[in-house]
């Protein structure tokens, strides 16, 4: 299956018991209901699917029922966040092995690597696997820039073919497509620049809040490209008090808790995370609470 790289990818929650096991009936759940309305590609492991706290029989369980589920309707794309090359590597070849058909890679964890060593980091991962690579650039939250220079020498690898922009700048996306073309593709990786960065040219949208509402993210992103701007902003304009939810600390305890009010999770979170209490709690409460009682007719945005 080749990626595309276009459309709405759902960087999915792991899903947990009252006893902090897998809870794959809900997991399957959620992941239904994004196929039904039309996301292009699922991605595992990343912060909103609490990876860091993940044994890795749990990851392979994970990727293997993600798999199962999906059947080939969508791409399997996992997220590589490791400390090592060496670790990363591995890591990529056992995504591989086990059915995921991309990754999303970070760079190096822990450690501020060098623009050299970052480019070589990613460089090796991608020699050692056949499966296409979307890096994921956050300076933001993880302090290194991957920037259009370091881009031009990844470029030289075939299967580095996106970038999740999450530079928060929201210029970047024009100077990709200025400088590379079509060469990389370009995903929105910030929630609340999730229209903007379509309407710059982006070829889609890894959401978080899509988790909770996919119908929702997925019109935005369909009538956006076909040219329906007032429709896209009119249900954007609703969405952002939840979008922002995703800017936050807290995002993975916030987007289950409205995945709970649309009844796509629950709340359970892994230690160290504990779910949301107290004033901060009843604050997202009531952005959710508002923001369901006022949700808004689609348009048919799957005929587009």
């Amino acid at each position: 299956m080749n990626i595309q790289w276009k459309g709405v990818m759902p960087a999915v929650t792991t899903n947990f018991t009252a006893d902090d096991t897998l809870d794959f009936k809900m997991f399957e759940k959620n992941l239904n209901y994004q196929l039904e309305a039309g996301v292009e590609g699922v991605i595992l492991g990343g912060t909103l699917g609490e990876a860091s706290t993940l044994l890795e029989e749990e990851k392979q369980t994970l990727i293997l029922e993600t798999v199962r589920i999906v059947d080939g309707k969508v791409p399997v794309i996992m997220n590589i966040a490791e400390q090592t090359t060496r670790g990363a590597i591995e890591a990529a070849n056992k995504a591989e092995a086990n059915g995921a058909k991309g990754l999303m890679m970070l760079p190096p964890m822990r450690y501020k690597a060098t623009d050299f060593e970052t480019v070589e980091y990613f460089t090796q991962v991608a020699k050692n696997t056949s499966l296409p690579i979307m890096i994921y650039n956050n300076p933001v939250d993880y302090k290194i820039e991957v920037t259009l220079d370091m881009f031009e020498e990844l470029l030289k690898l075939d299967n580095i073919q996106a970038v999740k922009e999450s530079t928060r700048d929201i210029s970047n996306v024009t100077r990709i497509i200025n400088r590379f073309g079509n060469r990389l593709k370009v995903l929105t990786g910030v929630d609340t620049l999730g229209l903007e960065s379509l309407l710059m040219g982006a070829d889609g949208w890894v959401g978080g809040l899509v988790d909770a509402f996919p119908e929702e993210t997925v019109a935005i992103y369909k009538l956006a490209k076909a040219g329906r701007i007032e429709e896209a902003l009119t249900i954007y304009r609703w969405f952002l008090p939840l979008l922002e939810l995703d800017i936050n600390a807290q995002l993975v305890q916030n987007i289950k808790l409205a995945e709970v009010g649309t009844g796509l999770g629950s709340e359970y979170v892994r230690a160290p995370r504990l779910p949301l209490m107290g004033a901060e709690r009843e604050r997202v409460l009531a952005i959710i609470n508002s923001s369901l009682k006022n949700r808004p007719t689609l348009p048919d945005y799957k005929s587009l």
